[in-house]
Order: C-alpha cells, then sequence, then structure tokens
C-alpha cells in the first residue's frame, strides 16, 4: 500500500480485528489494525484509546500516555480515555497524577469498579514509597511551583527507549552491579531471566549473530534486560525494599497468630464457616458446599480440645453437612457413610438431639434409595426422640409413605390418621393436606372408596387454604378416578346382587319342579341309591354274608317266639271270652228266675 494511501477497509472492522487481536495477546498485529481504523478517524476517542493500550502492552508508555492525552482533547469527561491516561501514569510511576486521574474517573463513574481498585493501588504504592500520612510532616519552607514545573517536564525526564544506542551501550555495560539480593527481591521469578539474558552477553559469537528480520542479537538481549531494569525500578517505587520487609514480617507474625487461634477467633472462624456450608447448600451449591465443610473437618481434626471444647459435637455437625450436600449430588453410599459417622459420634458422646438427626438423614438415604423397610425401621427408632408435634407430623407421614410404597395400605392408613392428628395438634395446614392426602391414598388401596373420597375433599379444602394451586390440580385428578372406581364398584356390587337373585328364584323353581315329580326324583333318587349302593356293596357283600345270614337267624328266631306269644295270647284271649260267656249266661238264668218270681208274684 502506498504511502498517504487510505487502507482497504472500514473503521469498525479494523476496529474489531485489532480488539480481537488484542484479546489473544497478538499486540504488535493489533496495534497495525488500529492504526489502519486511525487513518480512516485520525481523531476517534476509542481507537485512540484502543492503541494507547497496545502501546502500554508494548512498553512503549510515551506514545501511549501520548493517545490517551489525544482522546481526552475534545472530550475531558470521557472514562475510557481517563482511566487509560491513569493506568499510563501508574505504569510510569507517576503515582500521585495517576490517583488524580482515577478520582475524576470515580466521580464521573462511580459504578465502575476499576476507578475504585485504581485509587486503592495508587493508595498504596504512595504509602509504600513515602510511608503513612500520619508518619509525614510537610514544612512550607519554600515555594510549591515545582509540581508545575514537574508537570512541564516529565516528557523529557520519563522518555523511555527500549532500542538503545551505542553510547548507552557503553553505558550501561559501565554501570555498577546490583545489589543480586535486592534485584532478587524486586524482579521476582523475571530473575532468573534476566541472569539467563545477561549469560548470553558473554557468547561473543553470539552477540555477532544476526536474526532473519536483521536485527543483532546484541541488540534483543541489551533491549530484554533494559525492560527488566525498567520493570525492577518500577516495582522499586510501588514497593520498596523496607516496605515488602515490613510486609513479610507481618504474615509471618499472622501465620504465627493463626497458628494458635485464640478462643475468639476458632469461634468465629467456626460460626463463619458453618454459614458459609450452609448458605451454599441452600443456593444450589453442593460441590463447593462438601468441599469447605471437608476443609474445615480437616482444620478442627487438627486442634485439640482445649482450643474447641465441643470438638466431637462439631465434628458430627460437619459430618452432617458433608452428608446432606452428598445427598443432593446423588452420591447415596458417600452419604450414608457420612450419616453413620455423624450418628456414631452422637452415641459415644450420648448427644440424643444429634443421634435424632442422624436417623432422620439415614432414612432419607434409605428412601430416595429405594430401600422402604429400613427407611421405617430407622424412623421407627427416631419417634421416641421427636419433640414436637410438627416433628412427629412429618415422621408419620414419611413412614406411612414407605408403608404405601411396599404395598401394606393397612399399615400406612395407620400412621396416615397418626400424622393427620399431629397435624391437627399443630395447627399446620399444609401437613394436614399432607397428611389426608396419603390417607386418602391407602383407603383406595384398600378399596374403602366413600373414605377414601371424604378424605380427598378435605385435602381439597386445605389445598385452598394454602394457595397451592398445583396441589388442587392433583387432587382434582385423584378425586375423579377415586370416583369412577367407587362408581365402577357399585355397578359391580348391583351386579351381583341380581345374580344372586336370579339364583334364588332359579332355586325356587327347581324346589317346585322337585316336588311335584318328588316320586319321580325319589324312585331315581332309590334307583342311583341303589346303584351306587350295589356298587360300593360288591366289596362288602362278601364280608356281609354271614353277618346277614346271622340277622335272618337271629329275625327268624324273633319271628317265632312272636307267633308263640301270640298263640299264648290267643288263647288266654278265647279263655277269657269262654269265662264272659258262662258269666253271661249265669246272670241271665238269675234275671230269668227272677222274673219268674215277679210274674209268680203278681198272677198269684
Amino acid at each position: 500500500m502506498a504511502e498517504g494511501s487510505a487502507p482497504t477497509g472500514t473503521f469498525p472492522g479494523f476496529m474489531s480485528q485489532g480488539a480481537l487481536l488484542y484479546r489473544r495477546g497478538e499486540y504488535g498485529k493489533a496495534l497495525a489494525c488500529f492504526n489502519n481504523a486511525l487513518q480512516l478517524r485520525a481523531a476517534d476517542k476509542h481507537g485512540l484509546v484502543a492503541r494507547s493500550r497496545c502501546y502500554l502492552r508494548l512498553g512503549d508508555l510515551q506514545n501511549s500516555l501520548k493517545d490517551a492525552e489525544a482522546s481526552l482533547q475534545n472530550d475531558k469527561t470521557f472514562s475510557e480515555g481517563l482511566y487509560q491516561k491513569a493506568e499510563t501514569l501508574y505504569t510510569m510511576g507517576d503515582f500521585e497524577f495517576a490517583l488524580v486521574f482515577y478520582h475524576r474517573g470515580g466521580e464521573l463513574r462511580p459504578e465502575l469498579q476499576k476507578f475504585r481498585l485504581g485509587i486503592q493501588k495508587s493508595h498504596e504504592a504512595i504509602i509504600n514509597c513515602i510511608g503513612s500520612p500520619s508518619s509525614v510532616k510537610l514544612k512550607n519552607k519554600e515555594d510549591l511551583c515545582f509540581i508545575s514545573r514537574q508537570a512541564e517536564s516529565k516528557k523529557a525526564d520519563q522518555k523511555l527507549q527500549i532500542k538503545l544506542t551505542k553510547d548507552q551501550k557503553c553505558t550501561k555495560k559501565q554501570e555498577p552491579a546490583r545489589n543480586q539480593k535486592t534485584e532478587r527481591q524486586l524482579l521476582g521469578e523475571l530473575y532468573a531471566d534476566k541472569a539467563y539474558l545477561e549469560k548470553l552477553l558473554k557468547d561473543e559469537d553470539l552477540m555477532k549473530s544476526v536474526t532473519k528480520q536483521g536485527v543483532k542479537v546484541e541488540d534483543v538481549v541489551l533491549g530484554g534486560i533494559a525492560y527488566l531494569d525498567t520493570r525492577a525500578e518500577f516495582w522499586q517505587q510501588q514497593k520498596p525494599i523496607y516496605a515488602r520487609v515490613r510486609e513479610r514480617r507481618l504474615r509471618q507474625q499472622k501465620w504465627i497468630r493463626e497458628k494458635k487461634p485464640k478462643p475468639a477467633e476458632v469461634a468465629r472462624y467456626i460460626v463463619k464457616s458453618m454459614e458459609d456450608i450452609d448458605m451454599l447448600l441452600t443456593g444450589d451449591s453442593p460441590e463447593e458446599s462438601c468441599r469447605k465443610a471437608e476443609r474445615v473437618l480437616k482444620t478442627i481434626q487438627g486442634w485439640s480440645e482445649n482450643e474447641v471444647p465441643n470438638k466431637k459435637e462439631l465434628i458430627g455437625n460437619l459430618y452432617s453437612c458433608i452428608g446432606n450436600a452428598q445427598f443432593e449430588m446423588g452420591r447415596m453410599e458417600a452419604a450414608l457413610k457420612s450419616h453413620k459417622m455423624d450418628l456414631e459420634f452422637a452415641r459415644q458422646n450420648n448427644l440424643p438431639d444429634v443421634v435424632s438427626r442422624a436417623l432422620d438423614n439415614i432414612g432419607r438415604v434409605y428412601a430416595r434409595t429405594g430401600k422402604f423397610q429400613q427407611a421405617i425401621d430407622t424412623w421407627e427408632e427416631k419417634i421416641p426422640l421427636a419433640k414436637s408435634s410438627l416433628e412427629k407430623t412429618w415422621l408419620f407421614h414419611e413412614v406411612g409413605r414407605c408403608y404405601l410404597e411396599l404395598g401394606k395400605a393397612e399399615e400406612a392408613q395407620n400412621y396416615g390418621e397418626k400424622s393427620l392428628q399431629s397435624a391437627l395438634e399443630e395447627g399446620d395446614a399444609e401437613w394436614q393436606l399432607h397428611a389426608s392426602v396419603l390417607l386418602a391414598q391407602a383407603q383406595e388401596k384398600l378399596k374403602d372408596y366413600r373414605s377414601a373420597i371424604m378424605n380427598f375433599e378435605k385435602a381439597l379444602e386445605k389445598a385452598k387454604l394454602v394457595h397451592s394451586d398445583a396441589a388442587q390440580k392433583a387432587i382434582i385428578a385423584a378425586l375423579d378416578d377415586v370416583s369412577r372406581s367407587f362408581i365402577e364398584d357399585l355397578k359391580e356390587k348391583e351386579r351381583e346382587r341380581e345374580r344372586e337373585r336370579e339364583k334364588e328364584a332359579h332355586t325356587l323353581k327347581a324346589h317346585d319342579f322337585s316336588e311335584e315329580n318328588a316320586e319321580d326324583d325319589k324312585s331315581e333318587g332309590q334307583e342311583s341309591e341303589q346303584s351306587s349302593e350295589s356298587q360300593r356293596g360288591e366289596k362288602e357283600d362278601a364280608e356281609g354274608e354271614k353277618e346277614q345270614g346271622n340277622e335272618r337267624e337271629e329275625l327268624a328266631e324273633q319271628d317265632e317266639k312272636e307267633k308263640e306269644s301270640e298263640e299264648e295270647r290267643s288263647k288266654q284271649e278265647e279263655e277269657e271270652s269262654e269265662r264272659k260267656e258262662e258269666g253271661s249266661e249265669r246272670e241271665e238264668e238269675e234275671i230269668g228266675d227272677d222274673e219268674k218270681k215277679q210274674f209268680d208274684f203278681l198272677s198269684g
């Protein structure tokens, strides 16, 4: 592209491409894009700020400051320009002027966090250089116009050049060596890089060589060393050695204090940690809650019981928190193990409230994994430990729900009634709703549809009372199902009664017909009985022949005896009749004699 000719492209395109390259860390290519953009719009303040950032990243502080000031030329309240100028001044070590522009930007845009951070770091850098304000006493002995002179001559005094001239190279070589200990503290990890570059300077053959771009290796190495020296000077201004020593001493003292915590600090740490663990768990961050609880548990296990009087109870509480977090994460086996550890600590230290909590959590794990009988056993062990009616309500409800899942509707109905009674004692409408639903479902399983409908209707009233639309819809659907089942059951019973009536009528008709044909039925029955008896008696005939013969003989003897007795009776009767006839004849004769005598008397 010829000089003076406009680049091919658009301003937004060059700006977008430059921003992308800047985010990738390719500051040289980004600078070229911003240069092209500014050729299209020379005074654009956003383009100047973007190019200033590139210059700052590349270490060209002078051009960075120049572009930042140019962005503010037409708009003194441009917050991005103020921030970029403050950042450049801070990097140049002019902390006081950087603080001024941070304050200006903060007044214009107080909602931006970056201005507050700039003010804070400028304050810290100034305090590290001169100490705290309370330790400095200013004396107004002379004129303070040197500040304005410093502002006027700052460009000349703070001008930096990465590529050194031959005279500067000689001067650099003639400078006395710095204290290695000081440089090591200032540069930190970069000290090894500087030592490597200084080692390369001793290789004369390498220093005489040239790169593919035509740049001498010696110039590249000296430029790197000069950059590290510049950064060392900046960091020495930002945080001098004495400030670093004081900070290190403070860290050591803090570490010693933390190593032996005071009781108040221990209490605050425990309370704050438990609050954070609970907040993370309720805030849908069970992984973070579990990790923090494990860290706190490890810390507390390292303390003595003198430092933490309720250490065992606290350890059990942390195991409970870990188990709850694992439960929310779906790690049921790990959760069960953690809650059992909580239960073990509670039983060892005779803590009934903690035992109740651990049993509650273990039952929930069993229920979630489908082990309903084990959940029932665990919760029934907890029932005597329940203190409030509300706790009993929940407990009875969960046990009844497990029985319902196991298909034991009668037990579920019993626990549903207990849950409803406890909810009524507590006056909790929501739990009355849950208990009524459980009771109705159990009664539906038992085919007690009338009671189930009544309890569903009560539950519907409670759902309306607590304004639960979802519960109302579910209960109405359940009521429809139960009503249909009830109607079908009634129809089935009616059909059974009709079948029974038809059967009775048929039985009556059959009875009448049997009376009309009684003789036929009897003969048929006798024949059938005889045939059946003959069939049954075939085997018994052989054995019963002797008995029948004996019976016949006995019958014959009895007949003979009866005949003899009849003959005797007949003889006796004949004799009596003869005696009666003789007596009657005598009476007649006597009567005849009397009549004759009477006749004779009358006639005479």
